[in-house]
């Protein structure tokens, strides 16, 4: 319950302000000093705003007790908690204050060392300990336990609030204070998430038996998959090049949808060689394929479903040049995200107003580690990223004909796009290209029809009689529980297929495609994608 006195405006008569990070900081301190505030203040911070003429008294000073062990003792003192923590509305607090000669503090600015920034920059071990910050977060949280009489700064772009307050209402208002207050929290509990997370690391604990989870809002977004759900983008604060790395160069805000079909096909794009393209809609891959420029590398993807590729996410695992970036915008696309455009691709792209356009600097590892978290009813789901690849050395040929080279080259380029399509799912592939792709499927034989069906609507789009999928090859996520979704991929024209293996039927399974003369390779590993 929210006493009448500290529901009132709370003048700031004694500031504390030790910072890592000085941005703002002198406009803070005029800001009080205007306002008849004295400054407390440590190190460097203190040393900047006696630079710039404005009075301030050293912590050691205020205490009667110097800073020791290198600055790590320093404000975990009496004088300073006691003067944090003290409720001004109870008696026996005031008179314990006065008995001890502890003055109280209406503001506290602590901003963290930089742990999180040390150990992205790939610091030893005894640089990131010594930045894990000890008396920050004391300080913080003793100002936000006690918020009805203290306001907490946590982050430069705090102050300009604050400076508006001590301005216009002469003091702090509750409702800044308690706000402050649940940020404050938010990031030490974000701290100690990536303190947690190292110590994890180095003990090479992926799962650990607490697992926190951290991000910091990027921007509240219009609505979520529907109109009806709020939304929000967050960072997590790691390296890894993608959505929230890139910058957008031009187009309207992003949407959920956008961002997660965009995360979906620039994920994809990264794990070719060769100049690629992954067209996406609805987080499923609808054409995929590698060739000698990207414009080529787009009309091979395009030709696998230009109906699904209407409205949809382009990924692209070179600078854009300006010849792809012309096809690319003859169609309506939502987003096109690579690592880099050139010039001449950034102005054919400008004419489209609103498609976004996403530059990353670089392409996400494939083989990179990780951890995916999923929401599920009273809990999360988390598990280690899909880095699994195979290679032709890790296939074993299970019937009478081995595949050629070239059905080879496209089986592989199958099953690493099979990776990324949503289970049930089946890929067609000729010569680097998709030429038909089934997902989502209760059952893996209508993710085959499906995706030869579509290949014939892609074939006579195109002008040709023949199904794109005749003298394909096929990939399969899972092995085939029963050989009517190889007979199917048989009937689609296939000459070759890949699959994890693993059923219990897998000699009749094997027996089909000797009875067709198709070649079959197992993988032993699976790309479930639910």
């Amino acid at each position: 319950m929210t006493s009448a006195t500290s529901s009132s405006i709370v003048p700031v008569r004694r500031a504390l302000i030790s910072v890592s990070d000085k941005a703002g900081l002198l406009d803070l301190a005029h800001a009080l000093v205007a306002a008849g505030a004295e400054i407390l203040s440590t190190g460097g911070s203190a040393k900047a705003i006696r630079e710039a003429g404005l009075p301030v008294t050293d912590v050691s000073d205020h205490t009667g007790f110097p800073e020791i062990m290198d600055g790590r003792v320093k404000t975990l003192v009496p004088q300073i908690h006691g003067g944090i923590l003290a409720r001004r509305d109870l008696p026996a607090h005031v008179a314990q204050m006065e008995e001890h000669s502890i003055a109280p503090i209406d503001l506290v600015a602590v901003n963290l060392y930089p742990f999180e920034a040390t150990v992205a920059s790939g610091a030893g071990a005894d640089d990131c300990i010594e930045n894990i910050d000890i008396g920050g977060p004391a300080l913080i949280r003793a100002a936000a336990k006690n918020h009805d009489h203290v306001v907490i700064l946590t982050d430069p772009a705090q102050y300009a609030a604050i400076i508006e307050n001590l301005s216009a209402d002469k003091g702090t208002t509750l409702q800044t204070r308690r706000t402050l207050a649940g940020a404050a929290y938010a990031r030490t509990a974000a701290y100690d998430a990536a303190i947690a997370a190292w110590f994890a690391g180095q003990r090479d604990d992926v799962l650990p038996e607490r697992l926190s989870v951290a991000g910091l809002r990027r921007e509240s977004l219009r609505y979520g998959e529907n109109p009806h759900q709020q939304a929000a983008f967050y960072a997590d604060g790691t390296t890894r090049p993608g959505v929230a790395t890139a910058r957008q160069v031009q187009g309207k805000a992003l949407s959920y949808n956008n961002l997660n079909d965009t995360d979906a096909a620039f994920e994809a794009v990264a794990e070719f060689d060769r100049p690629s393209v992954v067209i996406v809609k609805h987080a499923n891959p609808c054409g995929v394929a590698s060739a000698e420029t990207l414009s080529a590398a787009w009309d091979l993807a395009l030709r696998c479903d230009p109906v699904s590729a209407f409205g949809g996410i382009v990924a692209l695992n070179r600078t854009l040049d300006e010849d792809a970036a012309a096809r690319i915008a003859a169609i309506f696309t939502e987003v096109i995200v690579a690592p880099d455009a050139t010039d001449g691709a950034r102005a054919v792209l400008a004419k489209k107003k609103n498609l976004r356009l996403l530059l990353t600097g670089a392409l996400p590892d494939p083989a990179e580690g990780g951890v995916v978290v999923r929401s599920v009813a009273g809990g999360f789901l988390a598990q280690t990223r899909d880095n699994g690849r195979v290679a032709a050395a890790d296939l074993k040929v299970v019937t009478k004909r081995a595949p050629t080279e070239r059905e080879l080259a496209d089986l592989l380029f199958s099953f690493r796009v099979a990776k990324h399509v949503k289970s049930n799912a089946i890929v067609y592939v000729r010569d680097g290209a998709t030429v038909g792709i089934g997902a989502g499927q209760m059952s893996r034989v209508d993710s085959a029809r499906i995706a030869a069906s579509k290949s014939g609507e892609a074939a006579r789009a195109a002008g040709q009689t023949q199904a794109l999928t005749h003298g394909s090859v096929a990939a399969s996520d899972a092995f085939f529980p029963f050989a009517d979704g190889l007979e199917t991929i048989v009937a689609a024209g296939a000459t070759a297929v890949i699959q994890p293996g693993g059923s219990i039927r897998d000699d009749e399974v094997i027996a089909a495609a000797d009875a067709a003369g198709i070649a079959m390779v197992f993988t032993g590993m699976r790309h479930f994608r639910h």
